[in-house]
Protein backbone atom coordinates (compact mmCIF):
# COMPACT_ATOMS: atom_id res chain seq x y z
CA UNK A 1 0.00 0.00 0.00
CA UNK A 2 3.10 2.55 0.71
CA UNK A 3 4.50 1.83 -2.54
CA UNK A 4 1.05 2.84 -4.65
CA UNK A 5 0.64 5.77 -2.52
CA UNK A 6 3.95 7.10 -2.95
CA UNK A 7 4.06 6.02 -6.89
CA UNK A 8 0.70 7.66 -6.82
CA UNK A 9 1.63 10.79 -5.06
CA UNK A 10 5.26 10.88 -6.93
CA UNK A 11 3.54 11.61 -10.65
CA UNK A 12 0.92 14.27 -9.10
CA UNK A 13 4.00 16.04 -7.32
CA UNK A 14 6.24 15.61 -10.69
CA UNK A 15 3.42 16.83 -13.04
CA UNK A 16 2.38 19.74 -11.19
CA UNK A 17 6.14 20.58 -10.49
CA UNK A 18 6.78 20.23 -13.83
CA UNK A 19 4.34 22.61 -15.15
CA UNK A 20 5.44 25.24 -12.99
CA UNK A 21 8.87 24.73 -13.99
CA UNK A 22 8.01 24.88 -17.43
CA UNK A 23 5.97 27.93 -16.58
CA UNK A 24 9.02 29.75 -14.82
CA UNK A 25 11.34 28.73 -17.56
CA UNK A 26 9.91 31.33 -19.44
CA UNK A 27 11.22 34.13 -16.99
CA UNK A 28 14.36 35.66 -17.24
CA UNK A 29 17.25 33.95 -15.55
CA UNK A 30 17.71 30.84 -13.05
CA UNK A 31 16.33 31.79 -10.22
CA UNK A 32 12.72 31.00 -10.76
CA UNK A 33 12.79 27.78 -12.04
CA UNK A 34 15.50 26.99 -9.65
CA UNK A 35 13.30 27.96 -6.84
CA UNK A 36 10.40 25.55 -8.23
CA UNK A 37 12.57 22.78 -9.20
CA UNK A 38 14.13 22.98 -5.27
CA UNK A 39 10.75 22.64 -4.09
CA UNK A 40 10.28 19.52 -5.93
CA UNK A 41 12.93 18.33 -4.70
CA UNK A 42 12.07 18.58 -1.20
CA UNK A 43 8.48 17.77 -2.02
CA UNK A 44 10.09 14.29 -2.94
CA UNK A 45 12.29 13.97 -0.48
CA UNK A 46 9.11 14.37 1.89
CA UNK A 47 7.04 12.17 0.14
CA UNK A 48 9.47 9.40 0.42
CA UNK A 49 9.94 9.81 4.12
CA UNK A 50 6.31 10.26 4.78
CA UNK A 51 4.65 8.22 1.99
CA UNK A 52 6.95 5.16 1.33
CA UNK A 53 8.94 5.59 5.03
CA UNK A 54 12.54 5.65 3.85
CA UNK A 55 14.15 8.23 6.00
CA UNK A 56 17.45 9.58 4.58
CA UNK A 57 19.96 9.92 6.57
CA UNK A 58 22.91 12.43 5.46
CA UNK A 59 26.33 11.61 6.59
CA UNK A 60 30.05 13.57 5.83
CA UNK A 61 28.75 17.03 5.35
CA UNK A 62 31.38 18.52 7.25
CA UNK A 63 33.49 16.47 4.22
CA UNK A 64 32.76 18.86 1.96
CA UNK A 65 34.97 22.01 0.91
CA UNK A 66 34.55 25.53 0.36
CA UNK A 67 34.18 26.87 -3.07
CA UNK A 68 33.36 24.76 -6.16
CA UNK A 69 33.98 21.05 -6.20
CA UNK A 70 32.51 17.95 -8.05
CA UNK A 71 30.13 15.21 -6.38
CA UNK A 72 30.55 11.66 -7.93
CA UNK A 73 27.74 8.88 -6.31
CA UNK A 74 26.89 5.80 -6.69
CA UNK A 75 24.16 5.41 -8.68
CA UNK A 76 21.47 2.83 -7.64
CA UNK A 77 18.08 4.68 -7.44
CA UNK A 78 15.57 6.82 -9.11
CA UNK A 79 15.82 8.50 -5.88
CA UNK A 80 19.38 9.66 -5.84
CA UNK A 81 18.88 12.58 -7.81
CA UNK A 82 16.62 13.94 -5.44
CA UNK A 83 18.41 12.69 -2.23
CA UNK A 84 21.48 14.74 -3.41
CA UNK A 85 20.10 17.94 -5.36
CA UNK A 86 18.34 18.85 -2.24
CA UNK A 87 21.42 19.30 0.10
CA UNK A 88 22.74 22.41 -2.06
CA UNK A 89 21.39 25.96 -3.01
CA UNK A 90 22.60 25.29 -7.03
CA UNK A 91 23.85 22.28 -8.22
CA UNK A 92 24.92 21.66 -12.55
CA UNK A 93 24.31 17.85 -13.15
CA UNK A 94 25.37 15.98 -15.89
CA UNK A 95 22.38 14.03 -17.18
CA UNK A 96 21.69 11.97 -20.18
CA UNK A 97 19.88 13.26 -23.18
CA UNK A 98 17.53 10.53 -22.45
CA UNK A 99 15.41 12.90 -20.23
CA UNK A 100 14.56 15.94 -23.04
CA UNK A 101 12.07 12.69 -24.51
CA UNK A 102 9.89 13.78 -22.02
CA UNK A 103 7.34 16.86 -22.54
CA UNK A 104 8.43 19.95 -21.17
CA UNK A 105 11.99 18.66 -19.98
CA UNK A 106 14.26 19.97 -23.07
CA UNK A 107 13.39 23.21 -21.96
CA UNK A 108 13.44 23.39 -18.05
CA UNK A 109 16.96 21.65 -18.24
CA UNK A 110 18.57 23.99 -20.50
CA UNK A 111 16.95 27.26 -18.01
CA UNK A 112 18.55 25.06 -15.53
CA UNK A 113 21.69 24.85 -17.07
CA UNK A 114 21.76 21.40 -16.58
CA UNK A 115 24.68 19.29 -18.53
CA UNK A 116 22.91 17.20 -21.29
CA UNK A 117 25.68 14.52 -23.05
CA UNK A 118 24.95 11.94 -25.45
CA UNK A 119 23.41 8.92 -23.63
CA UNK A 120 25.40 6.77 -26.15
CA UNK A 121 29.01 8.78 -25.57
CA UNK A 122 31.66 9.16 -27.86
CA UNK A 123 34.36 11.86 -28.74
CA UNK A 124 31.25 14.37 -29.35
CA UNK A 125 29.27 13.55 -25.89
CA UNK A 126 33.03 14.42 -24.64
CA UNK A 127 33.56 17.83 -26.08
CA UNK A 128 29.75 18.95 -25.31
CA UNK A 129 30.41 17.92 -21.11
CA UNK A 130 33.44 19.95 -21.48
CA UNK A 131 32.07 22.80 -23.04
CA UNK A 132 28.56 22.63 -20.74
CA UNK A 133 30.43 22.43 -17.60
CA UNK A 134 33.24 24.57 -18.15
CA UNK A 135 29.90 27.38 -18.55
CA UNK A 136 28.47 25.70 -14.47
CA UNK A 137 32.32 25.99 -13.40
CA UNK A 138 32.29 29.43 -14.50
CA UNK A 139 29.33 30.37 -12.38
CA UNK A 140 31.30 28.69 -9.37
CA UNK A 141 28.37 25.92 -9.74
CA UNK A 142 29.14 22.51 -7.62
CA UNK A 143 28.59 20.26 -10.48
CA UNK A 144 27.19 16.79 -9.97
CA UNK A 145 28.23 13.52 -12.40
CA UNK A 146 27.40 9.97 -11.63
CA UNK A 147 30.85 8.13 -13.31
CA UNK A 148 28.90 4.88 -14.07
CA UNK A 149 26.73 6.85 -16.29
CA UNK A 150 23.53 4.44 -15.59
CA UNK A 151 21.70 2.79 -12.84
CA UNK A 152 23.34 -0.02 -11.47
CA UNK A 153 21.20 -2.31 -9.57
CA UNK A 154 22.50 -3.20 -5.29
CA UNK A 155 25.43 -5.35 -5.47
CA UNK A 156 26.79 -4.17 -9.04
CA UNK A 157 29.31 -1.71 -10.66
CA UNK A 158 29.53 -0.39 -14.14
CA UNK A 159 32.76 0.38 -15.53
CA UNK A 160 33.85 3.91 -14.55
CA UNK A 161 33.88 7.18 -16.68
CA UNK A 162 36.48 9.19 -17.31
CA UNK A 163 34.57 12.30 -17.58
CA UNK A 164 34.88 13.49 -14.09
CA UNK A 165 38.62 13.27 -13.98
CA UNK A 166 38.85 15.52 -16.76
CA UNK A 167 36.80 17.63 -15.78
CA UNK A 168 38.30 18.01 -12.11
CA UNK A 169 41.73 18.01 -14.22
CA UNK A 170 40.23 21.08 -16.45
CA UNK A 171 38.51 23.24 -13.68
CA UNK A 172 41.80 21.94 -10.57
CA UNK A 173 38.90 21.28 -8.38
CA UNK A 174 38.36 18.36 -5.55
CA UNK A 175 35.95 15.72 -6.58
CA UNK A 176 33.99 14.20 -3.18
CA UNK A 177 33.17 10.61 -3.71
CA UNK A 178 29.64 9.83 -3.02
CA UNK A 179 28.39 6.56 -1.26
CA UNK A 180 24.97 5.51 -0.61
CA UNK A 181 22.47 2.91 0.54
CA UNK A 182 19.30 3.92 -1.38
CA UNK A 183 19.32 1.99 -3.62
CA UNK A 184 18.62 -1.25 -1.21
CA UNK A 185 14.96 0.68 -0.61
CA UNK A 186 14.20 2.55 -3.84
CA UNK A 187 15.52 -0.07 -5.92
CA UNK A 188 16.88 1.44 -9.64
CA UNK A 189 13.37 2.58 -11.15
CA UNK A 190 10.86 -0.40 -9.64
CA UNK A 191 7.36 0.30 -8.77
CA UNK A 192 7.45 -1.38 -5.10
CA UNK A 193 9.33 0.61 -2.16
CA UNK A 194 10.83 -0.62 1.02
CA UNK A 195 10.90 1.59 3.97
CA UNK A 196 13.59 1.73 6.19
CA UNK A 197 16.76 4.59 6.81
CA UNK A 198 18.77 5.16 3.43
CA UNK A 199 21.85 6.79 4.13
CA UNK A 200 23.78 9.62 2.12
CA UNK A 201 27.39 10.07 2.70
CA UNK A 202 30.08 12.30 1.25
CA UNK A 203 33.34 10.81 1.87
CA UNK A 204 36.70 12.44 1.89
CA UNK A 205 37.56 14.76 -1.75
CA UNK A 206 40.05 13.67 -3.71
CA UNK A 207 42.48 16.52 -4.26
CA UNK A 208 43.54 18.28 -7.61
CA UNK A 209 46.04 16.93 -9.84
CA UNK A 210 45.87 13.16 -9.36
CA UNK A 211 47.04 11.31 -12.44
CA UNK A 212 44.27 9.92 -14.17
CA UNK A 213 45.33 5.86 -13.09
CA UNK A 214 45.23 7.40 -9.40
CA UNK A 215 42.22 9.00 -9.43
CA UNK A 216 39.92 6.80 -11.10
CA UNK A 217 40.96 3.70 -8.81
CA UNK A 218 40.82 5.75 -6.40
CA UNK A 219 37.22 7.21 -6.57
CA UNK A 220 35.76 3.61 -7.66
CA UNK A 221 37.84 2.26 -4.85
CA UNK A 222 36.16 5.05 -2.32
CA UNK A 223 32.28 4.67 -3.16
CA UNK A 224 32.30 1.13 -4.14
CA UNK A 225 33.80 0.44 -0.75
CA UNK A 226 31.70 2.16 1.40
CA UNK A 227 28.31 1.70 -0.59
CA UNK A 228 28.96 -2.20 0.16
CA UNK A 229 29.18 -1.35 3.67
CA UNK A 230 26.12 1.17 3.93
CA UNK A 231 24.15 -1.55 2.39
CA UNK A 232 25.00 -4.18 4.40
CA UNK A 233 24.53 -2.30 7.26
CA UNK A 234 20.54 -1.48 5.65
CA UNK A 235 20.44 -5.14 4.82
CA UNK A 236 22.00 -6.41 7.83
CA UNK A 237 24.35 -8.95 5.86
CA UNK A 238 28.40 -9.22 5.50
CA UNK A 239 29.89 -7.12 3.31
CA UNK A 240 30.09 -7.79 -0.11
CA UNK A 241 31.72 -6.71 -2.73
CA UNK A 242 29.63 -5.31 -6.08
CA UNK A 243 30.57 -7.22 -8.75
CA UNK A 244 31.19 -5.79 -12.35
CA UNK A 245 28.48 -5.49 -14.77
CA UNK A 246 27.34 -4.14 -18.29
CA UNK A 247 24.59 -1.46 -18.42
CA UNK A 248 21.84 -2.39 -20.78
CA UNK A 249 22.47 0.28 -23.31
CA UNK A 250 26.17 -0.78 -23.60
CA UNK A 251 25.13 -4.61 -23.84
CA UNK A 252 22.28 -3.76 -26.85
CA UNK A 253 25.08 -2.09 -28.56
CA UNK A 254 28.19 -5.02 -28.38
CA UNK A 255 25.31 -7.08 -29.28
CA UNK A 256 24.58 -5.39 -32.09
CA UNK A 257 27.70 -4.91 -33.30
CA UNK A 258 28.79 -8.58 -32.98
CA UNK A 259 25.97 -9.41 -34.79
CA UNK A 260 27.23 -6.97 -37.67
CA UNK A 261 30.99 -8.38 -37.69
CA UNK A 262 28.96 -11.73 -37.80
CA UNK A 263 27.17 -10.82 -40.67
CA UNK A 264 30.08 -9.48 -42.40
CA UNK A 265 31.81 -12.67 -41.91
CA UNK A 266 29.75 -15.02 -43.52
CA UNK A 267 29.35 -13.06 -46.91
CA UNK A 268 30.85 -14.54 -49.45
Amino acid sequence: MRSLCFNIAFGLISVFYTLGAALAALTPGRRRVRRVVKAYVDRMVWAMSAIAGIKLEVRGAERLPQGAFILAPKHASYGDGFSIYGQFDDLAFVTGDHLERFPLFKTILKKLGAIVVDSCGGPEARRALTRTAAEAHADNRKILIYPEGALAPVGVKYRYRTGVYHMARDFDVPVVPVASSLGCFWTQEKWTKRSGVAVLEFLEPLPPGLPRGEFMERLERAVEDRTAELVAEALGRPVTPAVLGVPDDEAKQLAKRRRKEAAAEAEP
